[in-house]
């Protein structure tokens, strides 16, 4: 039985879910937030270690306008209310990305909760937020440009945003959609990828269950026999 220490999500169809019960692809997003929450008591329950979720890519900025407010006023609100009980549930948040291109205040309140949460330890939430994965590669290998280092495969997990996290052992992407879609790319070279037909604030604890159960099934050779 393959045991589960990181679950990565790409959380897509919230904005399809809302166009299709609310009109609004703001109210997708908002109902997205309860599945996170589902998300989160069952890895705490389950002993997983780390969770990422994709939030807002790189490429998410070709969106309106109105929409990218919603979106990080929708984070802010979340931190602002939810970092205390974060904290007495013992979870650390970590952030990827390119976050200095991010609203001022935002930045601040991500380092705010990064801060008060650095010595937690239970379950750590990474959130890709202005995350893209081409970028990443690149900051890196200038990194180890800049550094005068080898470039190799242990210098190169050493400068990414994800270091010193496990590689994923198991990816999920809701909303009927089959691509990674610029996600973690070089973490996921032996991640076991679970592409899931319910969009996002549909998705359970049921589903998430039997997403687990047929990853401990798997029998995972890394390229061996």
């Amino acid at each position: 039985m393959n045991p589960v220490k990181h679950v990565a999500i790409i959380m897509d169809g919230n904005g399809r879910w809302g166009i299709k019960h609310k009109q609004s692809r703001n109210a997708g997003h908002r109902a997205g937030l309860k599945t996170v929450q589902v998300v989160i008591n069952q890895c705490i329950k389950q002993k997983i270690k780390f969770l990422t979720l994709y939030t807002f890519s790189t490429e998410n900025w070709k969106r309106p306008d109105k929409e990218i407010i919603f979106l990080f006023n929708l984070l802010e609100t979340f931190l602002k209310k939810k970092i205390n009980k974060l904290i007495e549930k013992d979870i650390k948040l970590n952030f990827l990305g390119e976050l200095d291109k991010l609203p001022v205040n935002l930045q601040k309140l991500i380092k705010l909760s990064e801060k008060k949460t650095k010595n937690k330890q239970l379950l750590q939430i990474n959130i890709a937020l202005n995350y893209g994965s081409e970028i990443e590669l690149i900051n890196t290998i200038k990194k180890i440009i800049k550094k005068k280092i080898k470039v190799n495969k242990e210098n190169i997990d050493l400068n990414l945003y994800t270091k010193n996290i496990p590689n994923p052992d198991l990816l999920i992407r809701t909303g009927d959609t089959r691509r990674l879609s610029n996600f973690l790319l070089w973490q996921l070279a032996y991640t076991e990828i679970f592409f899931e037909k319910k969009l996002w604030p549909d998705f359970n604890l049921q589903d998430f269950q039997k997403v687990l159960s047929d990853f401990k099934k798997i029998k995972r050779n890394f390229g061996a026999i």
